[in-house]
């Protein structure tokens, strides 16, 4: 009997069973089956410790999951019966002991636990680094709601961080064009693995420092976006470089990083999170068919109630004017009265016509000339008898006049410029008259008025050296001053 396994030098084109061979050729889905009943017969029963990665329930109800440690990876699946009776939510991060048996999966060629129970064992080191940081950040007040910013209406220019290969930026620009078509403006960058973080971070504080008035339009609004995956594959919206940047961006933005199970520390720093980054085109601008919809909405029913204001207008305008009365109806008792009075007017007229004449008769019989030449010459008798004398108004004036010439001579003794004219000076300073020599030696600079004028003068205590002072009598005091005048 040949061996089996000794080396085929003589391989043929076409393969043949040679005559007692006890190995033929198995089909992939013959030792796909021959494996799965091994390692299910092997490990029917084992009992697992790991940390949960990537785990995503399914619509059908089924759930799947990895666990890993640092040196290896295994694929999970939780039925929807088994699903149902868990005591807790599995999560990304967590580290749990699972029990179940191992089976294949020949359509990938892989090896999965099928879980029947799952137990906490403890936080995982993800989760509890992640959860570590995010209190940290919290407690700086990088998550406060009070430095949420609005987002713009309708923003121009809309920024978007993301890759510039993958189906995120296709999706949010298809969103665009389909709600409102806006200017976009991909700052591409790497979304996972090594210096993710820091290109991530240097993109949105890219768009914070560009000018307004830039060769490079400034966005309104800026997305940072990625599609989903797990904890290990969104880290880098979990750094620390990535959340500050996020949360010191001067331009409002919206993370959509993942898909709506996800959360990142990104989120929890922009003014708005996303779901997804289909929802965070929806959140960026509107639509426009249904702003021009509800423009035209707005449009018609202003027209509409214009109208029917006017016709309201209108109907009220006709029923005031129904219930006023006719232009007869006010008009006639005063165009009746009009005819009435017409027609007794003329009567009245040469009524009172006839009564004046009368009247007039009557006053001039009433007058006679004799009587008022007997009154005119009555009244000028006592006109006479009080008529004016003019000697007693001459006397009375003539007495007056001496009374004001002795009042006048009085005024003119008592005049002071009279005195002047016979050699006498009078002493001023500051509009006043100056009475003594203290004044004078107190004010210093005075002023002399002779009738011809005024000379100004100053007060020293020596005598002027032009005139010789008189010899002042024993008893009298050395005079104190003397005027020099001076021209000032």
């Amino acid at each position: 009997m040949a061996d089996p396994f000794a080396p085929y030098d003589d391989a043929a084109l076409l393969a043949e069973e040679a005559p007692g061979d006890n190995a033929p050729a198995l089909s992939v889905s013959d030792l796909s089956g021959a494996l799965k009943r091994t390692v299910e017969d092997r490990f029917g029963h084992v009992r697992v410790r790991g940390e949960i990665s990537g785990f995503k329930r399914h619509v059908s109800g089924h759930c799947y999951l990895a666990l890993k440690d640092d040196k290896a990876v295994i694929d999970g699946v939780i039925w929807k019966g088994q699903a149902g009776s868990l005591r807790f939510r599995p999560e990304d991060g967590a580290e749990v002991i699972c029990t179940g048996r191992l089976t294949t999966y020949p359509g990938r060629s892989k090896y999965q636990i099928i879980i029947d129970r799952m137990e906490l064992a403890g936080q995982g080191a993800l989760m509890a680094l992640l959860d570590k940081r995010r209190r940290a950040l919290a407690a700086e007040g990088l998550f406060d709601e009070d430095r949420k910013r609005a987002l713009p209406f309708i923003p121009r220019v809309i920024g978007v961080v993301t890759s510039p290969t993958g189906a995120v930026i296709r999706d949010i620009l298809h969103r665009l064009a389909d709600r409102f078509p806006s200017r976009v403006i991909v700052w591409g960058v790497p979304v996972q693995g090594e210096g993710a973080a820091d290109r991530i971070a240097a993109a949105v504080n890219g768009f914070s420092a560009l000018p307004a008035d830039g060769p490079v339009p400034r966005p309104d609004l800026v997305i940072v976006a990625r599609g989903g995956g797990s904890i290990e594959d969104l880290w880098a919206f979990n750094e620390e470089v990535v959340v500050r940047a996020v949360a010191g961006c001067t331009i409002p933005i919206i993370s959509a990083v993942g898909h709506e199970t996800d959360t990142t520390l990104c989120d929890f720093a922009a003014d708005r999170r996303a779901p997804t980054p289909t929802a965070a085109a929806e959140m960026a601008v509107p639509v426009r068919a249904d702003l021009l919809a509800h423009i035209g909405t707005l449009g018609g029913r202003t027209g509409a109630y214009a109208r029917r204001y006017r016709e309201r207008a209108q109907e009220r305008f006709a029923a005031t004017a129904r219930r006023l009365p006719t232009p007869d109806t006010l008009l006639g008792p005063q165009r009746q009265k009009l005819d009435d009075l017409g027609d007794r007017l003329p009567r009245a007229l040469s009524r009172r016509l006839a009564v004046a004449g009368g009247e007039l008769a009557r006053a001039a019989g009433a007058l006679r000339p004799r009587l008022l030449a007997a009154r005119v010459e009555k009244e000028r008798t006592a006109l006479d008898r009080v008529g004016l004398r003019p000697q007693l108004v001459t006397a009375r004036i003539a007495d007056g006049r001496a009374r004001l010439d002795a009042l006048w001579r009085v005024a003119q003794s008592l005049n002071p410029d009279l005195v002047l004219q016979r050699g006498y000076a009078r002493v001023e300073a500051d509009g006043h008259v100056v009475a003594s020599a203290a004044r004078a030696r107190e004010v210093g600079a005075m002023r002399l008025v002779f009738a011809d004028g005024g000379v100004d003068v100053v007060a020293t205590d020596t005598p002027s050296p032009r005139t010789k002072p008189r010899p002042a009598p024993a008893s009298a005091p050395a005079p104190a001053s003397s005027l020099q005048p001076r021209l000032l």
